[in-house]
């Protein structure tokens, strides 16, 4: 007797059909949205310690994910940072370092940037068939030659769609808060106004016995500096201050007040356009970088200034972001991280005197050093389904994980012609090993070397040298004042190196001796190794940003309208 089938041919179609829409579902490539607040400290946030300011949505992505607790930027400055992020690689490699005091990108009309042999990891998913958006701050130059050749622009770099600031948000971008060049140090106006009334005085009085053409001759130099100073401060909010969607200039100088809620509808609009096909999204805040600005909704909401408040403004804005997720039913498909680009800024102080400045929680000094505050910064990831909820890894990560992480989970393969310091983070991540891939991380200050971080197998410990510590801290915090940022110039060498052991001292209080530590010489003797084996492997980038790299070129100005209107224009919204 032959067995008869349970199942009817149109049952059986129906289970085949489910079976495969499951299939489908769960090799669906995710969705991406990567978040980097700027000069955001660690302690900052709720779900790392704080305790005066309100970040729930925040809080919130890291109950549903995994916190990072030594999660490291490759780099203390804003454009180096974010190449590293972009790239997987040491700065250095591609040449976002400086060699003197130009250390990041600060003029539109300048020819550095993001070289375009560089590969990103929105170029790789692009190449997936990934829709790319990078909306906020760019930071990694503009163009090469000419004012439209966008050869270090976004579009050019993997993002199929542009909104927001090619530079950063200068303290000339907000009239009061003062300029972040130093000219005024040099030629300050009010000092020179004051010394010329003093000698015209003085000459007509005749206590200055000078022949009269040539103390003319003097003054038109003097009244000819002031002009130029002057001048300089007024149009550069026009010229460095601009707001772009793809290759068009839409505001200049932009209007910042409102800036991170336009960013959030335009991020927004994007997930809801891309809903049905695999998307990247990197949404770089402008805020909580100086000049600091909020919108009116959230205005005195904290109860540290404008800083506070723009730190609540982030955390809205993250916020939206996962309530459309919710809503479009895509935050079990899509991989959310969010972190800073660097430590909080301590030395910044408003024009009128007002303290601006995060917190680094118990990490030491901040932005533009290599000190834990500089470069520790928050590291959360999301994925519900494929990565436990409300788990820590402690383990040593850095921002250039996301790399190899993008590009794998996107499908795509890592370069091979090139070096990759970053490591996937999905192992750790989901709890399939223990330990960080990272043995040795080195960290830079411009092109030097200037310490190294070494996680033993088989060890808790995590060991930092020092072979050069700038000299403001601790004995004077605030010493940096007069430059808003810590140079690479102004330090104190250390032979043998300054050596700490994360583990029991994450605040760098106390440096280890041989008394101290028994092991003090093997270990420094292994790091120094590691060391010398990283210079001898690396091949730096032409550097972007030498002087010819950073100078201010006419030609290559943005200008949305003629020179004669001031580059003015505002888009209708």
């Amino acid at each position: 007797m032959k067995s008869r089938s349970l199942l009817s041919p149109s049952l059986l179609l129906l289970l085949l059909l489910e079976f495969s829409g499951v299939s489908l579902q769960e090799s669906r490539r995710p969705n991406f949205v990567l978040m980097m607040v700027d000069d955001l400290g660690i302690g900052d946030l709720g779900c790392y310690g704080n305790k005066t300011l309100r970040t729930p949505n925040i809080d919130q992505l890291a109950e549903d994910g995994v916190k990072l607790t030594h999660h490291i930027a490759a780099a203390s400055l804003c454009s180096p940072s974010r190449a590293a992020f972009l790239t997987g690689r040491y700065p250095i490699r591609s040449g976002i370092y400086s060699t003197g005091k130009n250390v990041v990108f600060m003029l539109n009309a300048a020819p550095g940037g993001l070289p375009s042999r560089e590969i990103t990891f929105a170029k790789l998913a692009q190449q997936q068939g990934y829709e790319t958006a990078l909306i906020g701050k760019w930071h990694l130059g503009l163009n090469c030659h000419s004012s439209d050749d966008h050869c270090h622009h976004p579009n050019n770099h993997g993002f199929n769609y542009f909104f927001g600031i090619p530079l950063t948000n200068l303290r000339d971008c907000q009239p009061g808060h003062g300029t972040v060049f130093q000219i005024q140090k040099y030629l300050p106006l009010k000092t020179l106004g004051i010394v010329l009334l003093t000698a015209v005085f003085l000459h007509y009085r005749g206590f200055i016995p000078v022949h009269r053409r040539l103390f003319l001759a003097l003054l038109a130099v003097l009244i000819t500096a002031a002009g130029l100073v002057a001048g300089f401060l007024t149009v550069i909010p026009y010229f460095n201050c601009i707001l772009m969607r793809d290759h068009r200039v839409i505001e200049q100088p932009f209007v910042s007040e409102n800036l991170t809620q336009r960013m959030t509808r335009e991020a927004v609009d994007f997930m809801e356009k891309n809903s049905e096909k695999p998307f990247l999204l990197f949404f770089s805040f402008i805020q909580v970088h100086t000049a600091m600005f909020a919108s009116a909704p959230f205005r005195g909401s904290s109860q540290h200034g404008i800083y506070g408040d723009a730190v609540h403004e982030v955390d809205w804005s993250v916020g939206e972001l996962m309530r459309t997720l919710d809503r479009l039913g895509l935050s079990e498909n899509t991989v959310v991280y969010l972190t800073s680009d660097q430590g909080a800024h301590l030395e910044e102080i408003s024009a009128r005197g007002e303290v601006h400045r995060g917190w680094n929680g118990i990490y030491k000094a901040g932005k533009s050093t290599n000190w834990e505050g500089g470069i520790r910064v928050p590291g959360i990831v999301r994925w519900p389904r494929m990565i436990p909820a409300g788990r820590e890894v402690d383990e040593p990560t850095s921002n250039m994980d996301v790399f190899p992480t993008v590009v794998r989970l996107s499908g795509a393969s890592a370069p091979e012609d090139r070096e990759i310091d970053g490591h996937d983070l999905m192992g750790l991540l989901q709890g399939k090993t223990d330990r960080s891939d990272h043995e040795f991380m080195f960290h830079y200050c411009n092109n030097q070397l200037n310490a190294v971080r070494w996680h033993p197998p088989n060890s808790s410990s995590v060991w930092k040298s020092f072979f050069f510590t700038p000299n403001f801290y601790p004995e004077n915090e605030t010493s940096c004042l007069h430059t808003h940022v810590c140079f690479c110039s102004d330090v104190t060498y250390h032979d043998p190196p300054l050596l700490f052991d994360l583990s029991r001292d994450p605040s760098e209080t106390t440096p280890l001796t041989p008394d101290t530590e028994p092991a003090f010489s093997s270990i420094l003797a292994v790091m120094n190794e590691a060391a010398e084996t990283h210079r001898r492997s690396v091949t730096p980038g032409e550097s972007q940003m030498t002087a010819g790299g950073v100078v201010w070129r006419p030609w290559m100005q943005p200008c949305c309208s003629t020179f004669s209107q001031l580059c003015q224009c505002q888009e209708d919204e």
